[in-house]
């Protein structure tokens, strides 16, 4: 049987996943119309909205949220799975 902290572990591992894909889809042209590109702008936004609001904005045209999201939920990965 499946346990919860393997359940959670795989979910946060894809969201990880998936917020490097949209790192790279974003230095390539691409149709946001998508299936795929949509998917993945849908599951990602609101993590990434989230910390580009916490984030002060910089002069250089760079978005740290990726790293950021990636590294907080490695953390989060980490104290649930321990709880577990």
């Amino acid at each position: 049987m499946i346990s919860l902290a393997t359940i959670v572990k795989v979910a946060l591992e894809i969201l990880q996943w998936l917020i490097v894909a949209r790192v790279f889809i974003s230095f390539i042209p691409h149709n946001p119309r998508h299936p795929v590109i949509s998917f993945i702008y849908d599951m990602t936004e609101p993590i990434l909205g989230f910390f580009r609001r916490l984030l002060p904005s910089t002069p250089l045209p760079l978005d740290f949220s990726p790293l950021v999201a990636i590294l907080v939920i490695q953390l989060l990965e980490h104290f649930i799975i321990g709880f577990l």
